[in-house]
């Protein structure tokens, strides 16, 4: 009997240290914050808590959104952490939150055996939505927060069957949840830049608007057949309005190499370090470790990022021999309930669960840095600080009933409290408006 293909067999097919001891991020923890001239602190107590499972509890304080090493002011809010452990909110970078079903009806799928046919039913359910984007991805994105993530970079669709609908849906979104959540937007040309005339033109749109912070792209020899014509569109823009690039690389062997030569190229030719993402990049992990360790070289030295979303144990990024040239990498979600795929719950807990399981990881250590990759690793993609605990780090962390991380990172047990920037933004599993 032979099954359909699979999302994840199409797109491989496409182109044929325990968290407290991890390395210091390139983005360090703001110095300890002052209250503005004249206005008093804001301050809070979480008491009892046990930072990264410490054996002992203490009481964290934060003023006015972050972890102070001072005695709490008089008459400071107090939070009763009950023993649990605290750690760093989560960041998923790399999410789709315009195209989720999420919070509606069942959606029942047909077979698609190529990018192509995935991005047609894509239409076809936007175009069945009752609900518009706006509501579909808010929907998703505060359950994201009452899962305990802090940061979220956003990719939305941009093509002429949406317009500017799908940016624009998620730029409101996040303005309802500045509070909770801090978000990137990704203008994310799934249709080809090339192959579907219009689509450069709304990207340029989207970013002279200033609606997404970066522009991206799609495996531009195996879908767009134009590996120049889309990458100098796709930099080009970039360069002009000074926003970022996180392109979609599923292309393997020579094909994906190629592009990924040409994303360097450009990345220092146009001066662009440390603005540059490559997301999946499945082209990495067939490499030998001579091949690897060269790109990872050239990687480090442009300082672009890389994002997995673990989808199996042969497609995962090597994302230890990657570190070793200081080359930045995150976890994501991906697609969450769209077309694509009826699985994802944008909790990156579980993702990180989930890279644990199909590296096959059982120490100690090896679980606590699949945490580690969907904090600080999402954090470093990004470019926020480390919410690390130490003075001066943003608070923004989970509290869990548990063991120690690595029981955790197992378990996943749920999130009683959250909190962003100091406050509790949901409790029991549940956001707070």
């Amino acid at each position: 009997m032979h099954s359909s293909p699979t999302r994840r067999t199409v797109l491989a097919g496409a182109g044929a240290a325990a968290l407290a001891g991890a390395a210091a991020s390139p983005v360090q923890a703001a110095p300890s914050a002052t209250p503005a001239a004249g206005r008093p602190a804001k301050a809070v107590v979480f008491r009892d808590v046990r930072p990264y499972g410490a054996a002992k509890a203490r009481d964290l304080v934060v003023v006015d959104g972050r972890i102070s090493d001072r005695p709490a002011p008089h008459g400071a809010q107090v939070v009763d952490g009950g023993g649990r452990i605290a750690l760093p909110s989560l960041v998923d970078a790399h999410i789709h939150p315009d195209k989720t079903t999420w919070g509606g009806s069942w959606v029942s799928r047909r077979p698609a055996s190529a990018i192509a046919d995935y991005v047609a039913q894509d239409v076809e359910l936007f175009r069945a939505q009752r609900r518009p984007v706006a509501e579909r991805a808010y929907g998703l994105m505060s359950h994201a927060v009452a899962r305990g993530t802090r940061g979220m970079r956003a990719h939305a669709d941009v093509a002429p069957a949406y317009g500017l609908a799908g940016v624009e849906g998620l730029a409101e979104a996040r303005a309802r949840l500045r509070h909770a959540l801090d978000v990137q937007i990704v203008a994310f040309p799934q249709h080809g830049v090339v192959r579907t005339p219009g689509t450069a033109a709304l990207l340029e749109r989207a970013a002279r608007q200033g609606l997404v912070d970066m522009i991206g792209g799609i495996d531009p020899i195996g879908f767009d057949g134009a590996l120049d014509e889309q990458l100098d569109v796709v930099f080009g823009i970039a360069d002009r309005h000074g926003v970022g690039v996180d392109i979609h690389l599923h292309d393997q062997g020579e094909k994906g190499m190629k592009a990924m030569r040409g994303i360097v190229e450009r990345t220092r030719a146009l001066s662009l370090a440390g603005k540059v993402t490559v997301s999946h990049v499945f082209c990495l992990p067939g490499l030998t470790d001579r091949e690897l360790g060269s790109i990872a070289e050239d990687l480090g030295e442009q300082d672009i990022a890389l994002t997995t979303v673990a989808p199996s144990d042969s497609l995962v990024l090597p994302i230890a021999r990657l570190r070793e040239h200081g080359v930045r990498v995150g976890l994501g979600s991906d697609g969450v309930r769209d077309s694509w795929s009826p699985f994802g719950d944008a909790d990156m807990m579980h993702r990180a669960h989930i890279l644990g399981w199909v590296t096959d990881v059982r120490l100690d250590d090896e679980l606590n840095d699949c945490y580690r990759v969907a904090t600080h690793g999402g954090a470093d993609v990004m470019g926020i600080p480390h919410a690390d605990f130490r003075p001066g780090a943003p608070a923004d962390f989970v509290l869990v009933r548990g063991e120690c991380l690595p029981q955790v990172v197992v378990d996943m047990p749920r999130r009683d409290v959250v909190v962003h920037g100091g406050v509790v933004v949901a409790r029991d599993g549940r956001f707070l408006a």
